[in-house]
């Protein structure tokens, strides 16, 4: 058969493509009991808790994240809220362990659950140096009825057995940092996921104490990890409500939250890639992950200082350091009447960055302001400036003054 020149090269192409996603590297499939698990019923796939490995594709910035896929504790959707979700952190230089936990469809019933995935976070732990990854820099990540098992753990976690014979009993099942995306949360409200409560409950599925035991949000305390949650208005499979509650017991303990609800969407979309909005989100649990120090640890310092533009002190804008590392934090000040100030807890990284400053035109005259915002932007000192504006960040109090002249 002979096909045309522009189809050839198409074929072509997508052979290429296909080649090179077959070179990414398959998980390591881990048991997290080799012996058995405690109540196992059997030997089946569906018995057997486990975790596959999937290592990063970028370089290792040494954390790690248990990744808990949804379906209603009576399935796992383990492709777009496990392995994708993997490969998402991968990009990112994070570890990630996608945890298959056994199902109240399968006759398992609370707190099996609960027990499979807070041995997922003992194990990953354990092994952290074995994965080359900060035992300090765990986190966990749930979607839906996932979400419902992370928060579970997040606030029903333990400190591990000092004593037990198992070195992995010993450590905590705490994550450092928890990732709620459209999670189930209450077990006994209106807006519950029925669903979910007869999986995960069984027999006890028409208990009301055992239901509100896990209705997560009234299980929050100051020591619940920093949390981020993704949720959408219109998902009506698990409502808003439960998402909402449970940031609000998070402000309630004054445990540091980030929560995202997005207007459209249905339930259960997971990255959601190629939607221009919904998509978003994943940018922005990024950007969380980054700022709060999971990605990467790194030394900030207290900055404060003064703007002026073309002699005028600059109003109404910010001033963005970035560090020359891209997985730590940015810090951005915002500036008022020709000053700025960070304090050293969201100061910027110390070493050499990058400067940005944005600044309202309202009081400036003879400016051309090509976008007719009102408000510009610029990297440099001057617009035939060569360099970017930089700055070195010290230990302890930094000052500087920037002169700013634009046209």
């Amino acid at each position: 058969m002979h096909l045309p020149p522009l189809r050839r090269l198409l074929i072509a192409a997508c052979a290429i493509s296909f080649a090179a996603g077959s070179l990414i590297a398959a998980p390591e499939t881990i048991k997290l009991w080799p012996e058995g698990a405690p109540g196992s019923k059997g030997e089946r796939p569906e018995d057997t808790p486990r975790v596959d490995v999937y290592l990063p594709t970028a370089p290792s910035c040494g954390a790690g994240v248990v990744v808990l896929p949804g379906g209603g504790y009576g399935g796992l959707a383990a492709d777009h809220e496990g392995k994708q979700i993997a490969q998402y952190f991968n990009r990112l230089g994070v570890t990630a362990f996608v945890c298959f936990y056994r199902l109240g469809s399968q006759g398992y019933h609370h707190p099996i659950e609960m027990n499979d995935a807070k041995r997922a976070v003992r194990w990953a732990r354990a092994n952290a140096e074995k994965y080359k990854i900060d035992a300090n820099r765990l986190g966990l990540i749930g979607f839906s009825a996932g979400g419902h098992l992370a928060s579970t753990v997040g606030t029903l976690f333990d400190s591990g057995d000092p004593n037990a014979k198992d070195p992995i009993d010993k450590q905590s099942s705490r994550p450092d940092f928890l990732m709620l995306c459209y999670p189930v949360i209450s077990m006994s409200d209106d807006f519950m996921h029925r669903g979910s409560r007869n999986n995960l409950l069984g027999d006890q599925k028409d208990n009301e104490e055992v239901a509100r035991g896990l209705s997560n949000y009234l299980n929050v305390s100051a020591n619940t990890p920093p949390t981020f949650i993704f949720q959408t208005d219109e998902d009506t499979v698990v409502p808003a409500e439960n998402a909402v509650q449970f940031y609000l017991a998070l402000r309630k303990n004054k445990v540091p939250a980030e929560m995202h609800i997005y207007q459209r969407g249905p339930h259960g979309v997971g990255l959601h890639l190629g939607d221009p909005v919904l998509s978003t989100w994943s940018q922005h649990l990024t950007d969380w992950l980054r700022n709060n120090g999971w990605l990467k640890p790194a030394k900030r310092a207290a900055v404060e200082g003064t703007v002026k533009i073309n002699g005028t002190p600059g109003n109404w804008g910010t001033v963005v350091f970035t560090s020359e590392d891209p997985a730590t934090p940015v810090a951005s000040a915002r500036l008022m009447n020709g000053k700025f100030q960070l304090p050293e807890r969201d100061g910027a990284v110390i070493g050499k960055n990058k400067l940005k400053v944005t600044f309202s035109t309202a009081n400036l005259s003879n400016i051309a302001d090509a976008s007719n915002t009102g408000v510009m932007s610029t990297t440099k000192a001057t617009p035939d400036a060569t360099e970017d504006l930089t700055y070195e960040v010290k230990e302890g109090a930094n000052k500087l003054a920037l002169e700013i002249t634009v046209k």
